[in-house]
């Protein structure tokens, strides 16, 4: 290996974590705070569904700006589009929390802190992903892949244990650490950040849009089973968790550390699965990906039929059947992202991938008030994220054509074409290629 090929494999490695910086932040947004609401509904006197919106006030902006902000950096450039928006997106963390600091009824202002801040959210981590599928051409893009999906699910562990910590200091210290950690990946990516020269779109917007229209015109099947599978685990898991959250303050008195160490045992079997599940289809990415979507989202609708049983009886008994939703979500997520951003092209990914990013964000958006009816008809609300689970796999069984959503280059786990003995004899004999003295 020459040495320029050993330092452009040591640069691609610290433009990926730093790329995996952006969905570590990002996904504190929401998950940091879940541990946290039950207190917020005793300091500013919430109700269940009133607190649930400081969820969905963030994700709602999040998967509007999304592909606005993808379509402008399939324009000028993805750097230029992430780093404005990590930084406005820890300036309304911090206003959130000068809010709850100073103001006595601060209910308004930390919605409209949190508003800023899934204004900004809306240009980061799914831009990260567009930059991972422009920087890796090859199977390596599952990895990388898998590696940004890992950090945000290691977000996912690491927040609700910080926010709980955080909390017990005083209640909206964690607002603040939005800014204390953005800013600084703001200029990482700015100064670190590199893209492929190629990937800003040059041609004109005609060019552009009649890109688009051929890629959704020819893979629309593919494509909206992928959005669907990537959206459903998301609202399950974030409906899941904020009543979970609840359930344990409520029903079993548990303090907030408490809280936050036991949301992370399900997340942190969704992040480990990820990074495995990224690792796996590296090596058979055409053969493995639709199995793995289908069976994910299979093995989260059995969660969601047993959860309601042991919710409120056991919380131990809960978090095991809460592991089984983690594992289906860690290996769905890979997966279908890696489907999304090989789907088109370098001058479009931006622009498709922040589409499927709008429909994850929707989806976090509306689990937690949907969920907050639970606690008076859970089997309800719980058999029926099972029956979404069940049709999510059965679309992602029927609709998904790998062969259609990768290119040649990315299925190295297609099945190959077995020889007949008589070609196989062939290759020993002396004037076969194979053969020949070189």
């Amino acid at each position: 290996m020459t040495d320029s090929a050993s330092e452009d494999r040591a640069s691609h490695k610290q433009k990926l974590w730093v790329l995996a910086a952006v969905p570590f932040i990002m996904v504190l947004g929401n998950s940091m705070l879940i541990p946290v609401l039950p207190k917020m509904m005793k300091v500013m006197h919430l109700t269940l569904f009133q607190v649930g919106l400081v969820i969905t006030i963030f994700s709602i902006p999040a998967g509007v700006i999304i592909p606005v902000a993808g379509a402008i950096s399939d324009r000028i450039g993805r750097r230029r589009i992430m780093a404005p928006a990590l930084i406005v997106y820890g300036l309304g963390g911090l206003g959130a929390g000068m809010a709850a600091w100073l103001l006595p009824h601060p209910y308004p202002w930390i919605m409209a802190g949190r508003l800023v801040q899934g204004m900004g959210a809306g240009g980061t981590y799914q831009l990260a992903m567009a930059v991972a599928g422009d920087m890796f051409q090859s199977k390596k893009r599952a990895g990388a892949l898998g590696l940004l999906e890992a950090a945000n699910g290691l977000g996912k562990v690491i927040s609700p244990i910080a926010g709980s910590l955080l909390a017990l200091i005083v209640w909206f210290l964690p607002f603040f650490v939005y800014g204390v950690l953005a800013l600084p990946i703001a200029a990482a990516v700015w100064f670190m950040i590199r893209e492929p020269a190629s990937a800003p779109s040059r041609g004109g917007m005609q060019q552009y849009w009649a890109g688009l229209k051929h890629t959704f015109r020819e893979k629309a099947s593919s494509i909206a089973a992928t959005f669907l599978a990537g959206s459903l685990v998301l609202f399950i898991l974030f409906g899941v968790l904020s009543y979970l959250a609840d359930v344990l303050e409520k029903n079993f008195g548990y303090p907030e550390l408490t809280r936050g160490l036991l949301i992370a045992i399900p997340v942190m079997a969704s992040a480990i699965t990820s990074y495995v599940s990224g690792t796996v289809l590296q090596k058979r990415l055409a053969a493995w990906s639709r199995p793995i979507v289908a069976g994910g989202l299979m093995a989260i609708a059995l969660a969601m039929v047993i959860e309601p049983f042991f919710t409120t009886r056991s919380p131990f008994w809960s978090l095991a059947v809460l592991v089984l939703q983690g594992v289906g979500t860690g290996a769905v997520l890979p997966a279908v992202n890696t489907l999304v951003t090989s789907a088109t092209t370098t001058e479009e990914r931006g622009v498709v991938t922040s589409l499927y990013g709008s429909v994850r964000f929707f989806g976090v958006a509306l689990g937690p008030p949907l969920f907050s009816v639970a606690m008076d008809h859970r089997f309800g609300v719980f058999w029926g994220a099972a029956a979404l689970a069940l049709g999510g796999a059965a679309a992602a069984w029927f609709l998904i054509n790998e062969r259609q959503m990768l290119p040649k280059r990315l299925r190295a786990g297609e099945a190959r074409p077995k020889r007949s003995l008589t070609e196989q004899s062939k290759r020993w004999l002396p004037g076969h290629p194979r053969n020949r003295l070189r």
